[in-house]
Formats: structure tokens, sequence, C-alpha cells
């Protein structure tokens, strides 16, 4: 039961939990606790991989593209740093290159970034707040979701994970080993993605909101940890220098501020996106923590969670308003937040809404495991299929297949594949991986690309004729106009699941001319 006066948000003091729990077994020894926490991440785990095996989709466009990375491994790639090919890379090697070897770092990672925040909110906290922590983490709707693709997040987030406890470790001891991994951890964040640097960010907001602290910023120890993540960065940096910042000027470009400055019902759904990543019990809760803040001061623990949460959800939903922003965009924040909801609640000895949320996760974790193993055989009650953008694309890479074989048969090969479009470009790298026949993406235009296969892959005049040009939907006009010999071989419908079919388009082409 709740303390008299006190709120299920709580307002008490940090520090150690040594009542017993509601609902948790009471007072166990810490190794029985941690012991728990294992069995348990080690049955998401479980759950989690079996999950990837029986998954019906295929791979989605981004992961495709990741895929086709790691085939060639660089210090960069034209919209994301170097990591997530490396991962695919790694995993491909050992596991082999179907989908569910591509996505299987996914998975593993989650559990050990599940890990980091244990020892980050044991450290801050006790060992009972430390496993509840992983495990709420773990459940997250969120990670759910997220262990089931492979996507640059994922590392992103064991780096965000590790960084925290390294800065809290840095703040709390004179050892040089948390500077070594501080440092190490935002190397790695950064080579996954840059939205690591929203890390500086919240540390200066931290330590601007904690005078006791602000000795960090003469710790010799602490620029230690920044040069060795330049250190780390620094190739990539080196990479988009010789290509003209290729990903920088992707990053600027999908900020997207070169149209309306105002778009409020943007900045609406992104906020309300954050009640699905994050659960709506514990995003709640982490609104009125944030209230209790703001009115009456935290403990420090607190302070320090909330400094390295609420900045960057603040920021995402700014850049929501002024253009738009993806709901997973703010997913660095929930490392640093799931920690404070969970000891918040348990400083309460009232864990109905922990332990309601986290069972309300579990039953999504298995909702979402059942939908994707029947992936594409079944609608919503509007006809659209859930799974409509990952379904379908096999089925296109054989019908390509299927027409390059037709025209080998009649004695008229084709001597490569063009592509209009970013997503089938990918695709059919993936898919017709054993076709011989070169696949390149079409370059609009003498600007500088606008996708990794354009930079790496433009069609030429030396590409060899004829051309098979596959599309969905219409050519584009542009396209045709270059070649002096344009046939139409065939519009078919691709299923892509249980909705509307995929319309893909083959066109032979023929005396291509320069502008």
């Amino acid at each position: 039961m709740k303390r008299a006066g006190q709120d299920w948000v709580g307002r008490s003091s940090g520090g150690p939990i040594t009542q017993p729990i509601n609902g948790f077994g009471g007072s166990r020894s810490d190794a029985r606790w941690v012991l728990a926490m294992l069995v348990g991440l080690a049955a998401l785990l479980a759950a989690r991989i079996a999950a990837l095996s029986i998954n019906g989709t295929d791979l989605f466009f981004d992961e495709a593209q990741y895929w086709s990375w790691s085939l060639v491994p660089d210090l960069g790639y034209y919209s994301k740093p170097p990591m997530i090919a490396w991962l695919i890379r790694g995993s491909t090697e050992v596991c082999g290159v179907s989908e569910f070897c591509i996505r299987l770092p996914s998975p593993i990672l989650h559990t050990l970034t599940a890990l980091a925040v244990f020892a980050l909110a044991r450290r801050l906290y006790d060992t009972v707040t430390g496993v509840l922590s992983a495990l709420v983490f773990a459940t997250l709707p969120g990670v759910s979701l997220s262990a089931g693709i492979i996507s640059t997040d994922v590392p992103l987030l064991l780096g965000w994970a590790l960084a925290l406890f390294a800065f809290v470790a840095l703040r709390d001891t004179r050892s040089w080993w948390p500077a070594l991994l501080l440092g190490v951890a935002l190397g790695f964040g950064l080579n996954a993605k840059y939205a690591m640097i929203w890390f500086a960010l919240c540390a200066a907001v931290y330590l601007v909101a904690t005078p006791a602290d602000r000795r960090l910023v003469r710790d010799v120890r602490l620029w230690f940890a920044v040069a060795v993540a330049l250190a780390l960065i620094a190739p990539n940096l080196w990479w988009n220098l010789e290509h003209k910042f290729a990903t920088f000027a992707h990053t600027a470009d999908n900020a997207k501020w070169d149209g309306a400055l105002l778009n409020p019902l943007k900045a609406l759904e992104f906020f309300g996106a954050q009640f699905g990543v994050f659960g709506p019990v514990l995003f709640a809760a982490l609104g009125v923590i944030t209230w209790r803040a703001w009115r009456e001061g935290i403990p420090a623990a607190d302070r320090l969670l909330l400094a390295f949460s609420l900045p960057v959800v603040i920021v995402i939903t700014l850049q929501a308003l002024v253009s738009r922003a993806h709901a997973n965009w703010a997913a660095v924040s929930y490392v640093a937040a799931t920690v404070l909801v969970t000891a918040t609640m348990l400083r309460n000895l009232d864990l109905r809404w922990l332990r309601g949320s986290m069972a309300l996760h579990v039953a999504l974790m298995m909702v979402l495991i059942g939908a994707t193993a029947y992936a594409g055989r079944f609608a919503l009650p509007s006809g659209v299929d859930p799974f409509a953008r990952t379904l379908g694309w096999r089925a296109m890479a054989d019908a390509t297949r299927a027409t390059l074989d037709a025209a080998r048969r009649q004695g008229k090969p084709f001597n490569s594949v063009l592509t209009d479009d970013r997503a089938v470009t990918a695709e059919l790298l993936y898919y017709m991986r054993e076709e011989a026949t070169p696949v390149y993406a079409w370059r609009g235009g003498p600007g500088r690309p606008k996708d990794h296969y354009e930079l790496s892959r433009s069609f030429t005049r030396n590409a060899g004729e004829p051309v098979l040009l596959v599309g969905v939907g219409d050519p584009k006009e542009n396209i045709l106009a270059r070649f002096a010999s344009v046939r139409l071989i065939e519009s078919r419908k691709v299923r892509a699941g249980a909705g509307k079919p995929r319309v893909v388009t083959f066109h032979a082409l023929e005396g291509y001319r320069e502008k």
C-alpha cells in the first residue's frame, strides 16, 4: 500500500529500497533477484529468436539496403555510419544470408542493452531496481518491435546505455575505467547512428541543473573519453569528407526543414506515438514525474535520469512541430526513462501500475510474434494488411528473375537491370543475389546523389544493353525519354499480403543517349 500522502509517482528521496516489494516476492537476496532477471531475459531472448525463425515478412527495404552495404565493408555509407553493416556482415558470415540471420543481432543486442540498464539502475539505486528496470526495458513495446527487425537503433541503444552507466561511474569514482568505457560506448553509438550526439546535449543539461557535478567539466577523464570517442568516429568522418559529406547531407534532408514551419498535427502525432513506443502507463508516468520535478524537485539520481530522457523528447517534438519526426527518433530517451519510472514506482511500495504495464507489454509482444508469423494471411477490418510494406518483395524479385530467364530462352538476354527507386533496388539486390545480371539505379540529375545506390551503382552508358527497367507503378517519363527504344513487356500485380497488390512494370530499353 502507499504511504500516507504519497502519490503513485512518489515523492520520497532516492536510495536503496530495503522494504518488501509488494507483488514481487518480498525480500530476497540480491543473487536470487539477479538469477530471476537472467532467467527472464533468457526466456525473452529465446522467444524472440524463435519468433525470427517463423517470421513471415520479407526484409523491409531498409533492412535489404543494410545487407547490401555489408557486402562491401566500409567506413561509412550514404545515409548511416557503418556499424549496422558491420553487425550484419558478422552475423551472415557465421549464420548465413537468410532473413533470420540478418535480423539475428537485434534480439541479442537488445538483451545486452537490458543488462546495461540493470547495471545503470543498480549503481544509481539497488539490485531490485536494476533487475526490474532491465525486465521493464526488455519488454517495452518499441523494443519488442525492434527485436524483430534489423535497424540502426539496436546498436545505438546499447551504446547509449553503456555510455550512461559509464557517465554515472565517472561521476562517482576516481577510476579511469569509466572514462575508457564512456569513450568506447560513445564511439560505438556514433558509428551506429549520429543520434548518439544527443548524449552531449543531455550531459550538458544535467551539469547545468546540478552545480555539484560541474567539476566533471574540469575532469581530464571526461576529455579523455571525448578523445576516445572522436578517435573511433574519425574514420567515418574521413569517409564523409571523401564523399562530400553524404551522410550529413542525408541527415539534413531527413529533417525536411524546407516545407511549412508549423505542423502541430505532426507534433501531436509524434507525441502520441510515444505512448506506443514506451508504453501508455510508463509514458504517462514519465509525464507526471516531469511535472512533480518542475514543481517540487526530485532526488539527485532521478534528476540525472530525467536529464538524459526529457530533453530528447522535447527536441524531437519541436522537430515534428516544424517539419516531421518518426516515432523512433526519441528512442534513446527510454533507457534513462525506464530506470526513472521503475525506481519511482518502486519507491511507492505499490507495484500495481508497474506489474500491469509489464503484463500489457508481454501480451503485446506475444500478439506481435503471432502477427508476424501469420503476416500476409490477414488484413485489418479496413482491408489494409498491416505488414504490406514488408511483403511482396520476394515475389517481385521472382517475377523479375522469370522475365530475365524468358529473355535468355528467346536468345535475347538482358545485360542489365535498371530501377528508379531505392526500395526496389535494395530488394532486388537481396532477393536476386544469385542472379548474374547486374542491377543499377537511375540517377535523376547532375546534383548530388539522393541515396546510396545513386552514389555506388548509378546507371551509366557503360551498362550493358538491352536494359530491363523494373519499377513499382508507372515508370518515370524522364527515364523512358533517355532511350531510343522502349517496349512494355508486362504490368503485373504482385501480391503484397492480404491487402492491395503491388503493381510491378517491366520495360525493355535500348539506345541510351546522353542529354
